[in-house]
């Protein structure tokens, strides 16, 4: 299980974005989180993803209470959790090739030897052909690289999946791929979902229910 509660986070201690946030995700769940531009739900997103310490309150994962936050999370826990953001270019180191980029969290974690067949098994399943993945950020489409930074939260084969406004910046078709990817995952391994989005007809189709901004949080 994923508990946030009473979670104050923001970049300024004097002026939070998130004040006293709760939020449960039990495993095999898929749950939207609906709210407009700016109200603080990709904070609570990071927060929830390990990636962003709280000012105050807690986060527990798996049964276990979380007391380090991106680097200083314990690795069990971190790689646990997968993250997909809105924006791929920001989230996508322009060095890297897109094999590179895949296979990023496993030579992170000393498991260089899968890499090959882990990313051509990805790559496949997200539908970035194999003549992409020599090719560097730049030289790809937004909706490539999102598949890309896709393929790279699942290579670890996360129990849990932070999705934050994974679709914002892609057409419907590649919208509906990727979305079809993550439901394909999530069946064959009861992962679950935390889905940040402002569509909610999107979140209504995607997920199990929907959470409006207001009812978790004091933005």
């Amino acid at each position: 299980m994923l508990e946030l509660k009473g979670v104050t986070a923001g970049y300024d201690r004097r002026h939070p974005v998130v004040r006293d946030a709760h939020l449960t995700l039990r495993p095999g769940e898929a749950i939207g989180l609906l709210g407009p531009s700016g109200c603080g739900k990709s904070t609570l997103a990071r927060v929830a993803a390990l990636l962003h310490r709280p000012d105050s309150g807690t986060v527990a994962l798996d049964g276990r209470a979380v007391t380090g936050f991106r680097h200083r999370a314990p690795r069990a826990l971190r790689i646990g959790v997968g993250v997909v953001f809105q924006q791929p270019r920001l989230s996508a180191d322009p060095r890297l090739s897109l094999h590179d980029l895949v296979a990023e969290p496993l030579r992170a974690t000393g498991r260089r030897r899968e890499a090959a067949a882990a990313v051509a098994e990805l790559a496949d399943r997200v539908g970035l052909g194999v003549g992409l993945l020599g090719r560097r950020p730049h030289e790809v489409s937004d909706g490539q690289l999102q598949r890309a930074c896709l393929a790279r939260a699942l290579v670890l084969r996360p129990r849990w999946l932070v999705c934050d406004e994974m679709t914002a910046m892609l057409d419907a078709s590649t919208t509906a791929a990727l979305v079809g990817v993550v439901e394909e995952y999530r069946a064959e391994t009861g992962a679950g979902l935390l889905a940040v989005g402002h569509d909610p007809v999107l979140l209504g189709r995607w997920c199990d229910r929907t959470t409006r901004w207001e009812d978790v949080a004091r933005g």
